[in-house]
């Protein structure tokens, strides 16, 4: 049958299990629009108030699902205002397909009204960026976009269609969408090396990454964690892979890590990478980590074996069938001193933060939300001194129930994954953390949790302050606040109020369990402005580019 570029779009999208699109018309796209006018019973649009809160917005849709998510713009602007969602995305590991409109193809390279050049910009920060040039390619290229962008280490792929594209018709004939190949290990003559080097080690650590989630293998890993009793320290990215009450979950590894998860990675014989990328805010000085001990990469992506940390023995492929490899002959082994060990460094500094009754406590509005939610409850974060204290102190029990943008460290993220979090799960709880300036870049969206009716309950805690830019001033300039104290008079129970959304403000502790009770039991949109010290800190954290022996505990 004879379809427009347009339609082809759309029945491509179906092809694929797509539902749910986030986006933003104009007059490049207006083609493919209306023929979503004509899908609108099978695939449902959400208007965001700006392309980037829709690029996020389908990040966190592909985030709490482990679906591909499908962001749609209009040419010029609106293809560079996702961008940063791109980069987000990208850095992440998160399959999202973009589908970009452009100037007719005889106005491409004339500087022609809203033409940009997108496939050029967004190459560095996507697996592949395509601009289709002939209808009859439309089809094909969609279907490559989804595949490349669930193939082996998952990511964005954007696709730039011409207006005329869109107008033109062409054969079309529906296709069993292309499974993603599994990537088998390439190297299995190095199991039963490490398969040794677990057997003999006497303080082995597994150090968790997003990977784990991206390769769906959370059981596998969990058994496999299980069977070699080593301690599990959770990226960002990872916290999830395995429940926060499981008794090998140690926590947060890193710059803010506990102690205890420090003191791991200075201590252990061996330790397990797996799916993770040893980031600078992980690793530190990476001279020096894990420098003791022999170090196992599981690793999907060949780029980044020996990339940022050397590694003594690597496994190359698929994390799940490399996770169930090493199980396969291996038995159980038990390190019970080790682990009690850990216990102890658990509680070396307990109550670093200071306690101060003139504001709420940000590990009380955490402890809070941990009191009342459910365990698949989906918590979502910005960037910042709140994203940090909610991988301190947030009890992330499900699998994809944290959403927070980890290796771009993205403000104005999260307002948009919480968006595509309550779309996904409309029967769940989903909590956005944000502080008062990750709020200001991404507020807009409260007009799409209105006219969505999404009961999305966005805890704001508000120092006044750029608090996380703030205390890196204090502790490495001098207490110089250039920049960080931007006296902003915003009142966010009027401004939510404005946007139709509840508005609440907690100033005291007591308040809390209250307020967060009423808004989960109201199941529509609420903003709570939690009012919280500019003084408070996150701590422990230990400077860039240094080990746990640099640990700082306090500050002034």
């Amino acid at each position: 049958m004879k379809l427009t570029g347009a339609e082809i779009i759309c029945e491509c999208l179906l092809e694929h299990g797509v539902d749910t699109v986030f986006g933003y018309p104009g007059g490049a796209a207006l083609n493919t629009y209306d023929a979503l006018y004509q899908y609108s019973d099978r695939i449902t649009h959400i208007l965001t108030a700006h392309e980037q809160g829709a690029s996020h917005a389908a990040d966190g849709y592909a985030r709490s699902t482990g679906k591909t998510g499908v962001v749609l713009t209009t040419s010029g602007p609106g293809a560079t205002n996702i961008v940063t969602g791109l980069a987000t995305a990208n850095i992440d590991s998160i399959p999202l397909v973009a589908i970009t409109a452009n100037v007719t193809t005889d106005q491409l390279g004339r500087d022609s009204f809203q033409e940009v050049n997108i496939v050029k910009i967004t190459k560095p920060i996507t697996k592949a960026s395509f601009l289709v040039k002939r209808v009859e390619d439309l089809a094909p290229t969609i279907r490559k976009a989804f595949a490349l962008a669930n193939h082996g280490r998952k990511g964005p792929v954007l696709v730039d269609v011409p207006k005329d594209i869109t107008a033109l018709r062409t054969e079309y004939a529906p296709m069993e969408p292309e499974q993603p190949e599994l990537i088998q290990i390439k190297n299995p003559d190095c199991i039963r090396r490490i398969q040794k080097l677990i057997e003999n080690a006497k303080r082995p650590m597994i150090y968790a990454g997003g990977g784990i989630l991206s390769a769906g293998a959370c059981e596998e890993f969990r058994a496999f964690a299980e069977l070699i009793d080593a301690p599990v320290c959770c990226s960002l990215m990872a916290l999830g892979s395995i429940p926060a009450s499981h008794r090998l979950c140690v926590g947060n590894i890193g710059m803010h890590g506990g102690y205890e998860t420090g003191m791991i990675t200075a201590k252990c014989d061996l330790m397990i990478s797996c799916g993770a990328r040893f980031s600078d805010r992980v690793a530190g000085d990476r001279e020096k980590f894990g420098e003791q001990a022999k170090i196992v990469q599981l690793e999907i992506d060949e780029k980044e074996i020996n990339k940022n940390v050397t590694v003594d023995e690597y496994i190359l492929g698929d994390l799940r069938a490399g996770l169930t490899a090493l199980t396969v002959g291996l038995e159980q082994q038990a390190h019970p001193e080790w682990l009690a060990q850990i216990e102890e460094w658990k509680h070396h500094f307990d109550n670093v933060v200071p306690y101060n009754d003139e504001y709420l406590q940000p590990q009380d509005i955490i402890n809070t939300v941990n009191d009342l939610k459910d365990d698949d409850d989906i918590i979502a974060t910005d960037v910042g001194q709140h994203q940090m204290w909610v991988a301190q102190y947030a009890r992330i029990e499900g699998q994809r129930t944290l959403l927070t943008s980890g290796g771009m460290g993205t403000m104005g993220f999260g307002m948009g994954a919480a968006i595509g979090a309550q779309v996904s799960h409309p029967d769940k709880h989903v909590f956005l953390f944000t502080g008062d300036g990750s709020f200001h870049m991404n507020l807009n969206e409260l007009v799409t949790l209105k006219s969505y009716h999404l009961p999305v309950i966005v805890l704001v805690m508000n120092n006044t302050v750029l608090g996380m830019v703030r205390q890196w001033q204090k502790l490495f300039y001098g207490g110089r606040f250039s920049q960080t104290d931007p006296h902003r008079a915003t009142d966010f129970v009027k401004l939510a109020e404005a946007f139709g959304v509840k508005g609440m403000r907690v100033s005291r502790d007591d308040e809390m369990k209250e307020a967060i009770s009423k808004a989960m039991a109201m199941r529509e949109p609420v903003v709570i402005d939690c009012r919280i010290s500019p003084d408070d800190n996150v701590l422990p954290m230990i400077p860039p580019g240094k080990t746990i022996t640099d640990i700082v505990t306090k500050m002034d």
